[in-house]
């Protein structure tokens, strides 16, 4: 019975250079140079070939497991724990995994081609490439990137709430905080925290969203807008979502980590949510994936600056006569105190303050006032007494005889 024979073309090219050399045809200098090899190697090639045949030329590891492979069962035991607990887990996180809780060591690399091999994992097409790529900024804190997430991040066990994302653009040090919703107290409270952590930025980048922009009137200022323009932040607006990719691609890498983080903690609320993320998720995740070495913080110290009176509702009213101001449908009565007063139709600063307490302003000046329990009623002036009426002709002096002709007329 005849044995088949695997060779590849590098070692069916030899074939013919030997037999050439067994002939006479060919010196072994030549024929080392024609195969890419060293004369002492040639030799070693020639001594199988002689011995063995055309099989001595086949590589000796060939349909033998590599000397330095992974054990089968070792291989075995990781389809299974991907099967069983990381059905979901990209081959990284997977791997990463596997280090850290079940103390095997396997290279990404590795767990891919086991994962392809299995039918277990299909790569994601690379997207075509059609913008040209933005260099990143050269300093901490020049320019950060800003937006907000809106997920189900806890599968199920809680309502679907908004993770709000700032990431620095040089160093991709991230800051994240969960919200119910991307609303103006959420992306402010977000940005409190930021500031109260790493300083006061350059810039911010974000898309064109309510939040931040005002589409119907964009030379008035959000309340978003107002903050940054008393912290001295210059904002920038993105046109589209490639322009801000660097947020977009980690908002991608969250909602797979995070999340799985969240579902191995049994995470099922906001506040469980912040909590893990700020006493051990954030550092953890920025050891990972930031690069801060070699690069200057720009950051500004926010030492001095009042945060409170910064981060909040603010806005410009009116005095009324009755030194009243409207708010949100209810009216606020200015008290008499030591601090000058604001005359009737001067404007005032109202300031709703995220704890839920409300500050009344006036040229720096805090003034006292309470809440009205009842509209105060409307003034209306006195209708003007008639033209012959006794209180008009008494003023003037009239006779009675004037008077009685007055009357008559």
């Amino acid at each position: 019975m005849e044995k088949s024979l695997t060779m590849s073309k590098k070692e069916i090219n030899r074939i013919d250079t030997i037999c050439r050399i067994e002939r006479g045809e060919e010196t072994i200098e030549r024929a080392a140079n024609i195969l890419g090899m060293s004369e002492r190697q040639m030799y070693r090639v020639l001594k199988r070939y002689r011995a063995s045949g055309e099989a001595g030329l086949c590589h000796a590891l060939r349909g033998r497991t590599s000397n330095q492979g992974i054990a089968p069962d070792l291989s075995k035991k990781v389809m299974r724990l991907f099967r069983e607990q990381y059905s979901d887990y990209g081959p990284t996180l997977f791997s990463e995994k596997l280090e850290e809780h079940h103390q095997i060591t396997v290279s990404r690399h590795t767990v891919t081609r086991w994962l392809k091999k299995e039918h277990l994992y299909i790569a994601q097409r690379e997207r075509r490439r059609h913008r040209r790529k933005r260099e990143r900024r050269s300093g901490i804190g020049e320019l950060i990137q800003l937006d907000g997430s809106i997920h189900d991040w806890f599968e199920g066990r809680g309502s679907a709430c908004c993770l709000i994302v700032m990431i620095d653009d040089a160093s991709s040090r991230q800051y994240l905080r969960f919200a119910t919703s991307e609303s103006t107290e959420s992306v402010l409270s977000c940005m409190r925290g930021y500031i109260e952590r790493y300083g006061i930025p350059s810039a911010i980048y974000t898309d064109h969203g309510s939040v931040y922009y005002d589409n119907a009137k964009p030379e008035r200022l959000t309340q978003y807008g107002r903050v940054l323009e008393c912290l001295n932040i210059h904002a920038i607006y993105a046109n589209s979502p490639q322009a801000k990719g660097r947020v977009e691609r980690s908002n991608r890498t969250l909602q797979d980590r995070l999340l799985k983080e969240l579902r191995e903690q049994n995470i099922s609320t906001i506040a469980e949510a912040n909590s893990f993320i700020e006493n051990n998720f954030l550092d953890r995740h920025n050891q990972r994936f930031s690069q801060p070495e070699g690069l200057p913080d720009v950051h500004r110290s926010s030492k001095g600056i009042d945060l409170e009176r910064i981060f909040c509702y603010q806005t410009s009213r009116c005095v009324n006569y009755d030194y009243t101001v409207s708010l949100n449908a209810s009216f606020l009565q200015i008290e008499k105190s030591a601090a000058p007063m604001p005359p009737p139709r001067s404007r005032v600063v109202v300031q709703e303050w995220f704890n839920g307490t409300t500050h009344l302003f006036w040229n720096d000046h805090e003034l006292s006032f309470s809440f009205c329990k009842v509209r105060p009623k409307q003034h209306t002036p006195r209708k003007p007494p008639a033209p012959d009426h006794p209180w008009r002709l008494r003023c003037f002096n009239y006779s009675k005889e004037q008077q009685k002709n007055t009357t008559n007329v």
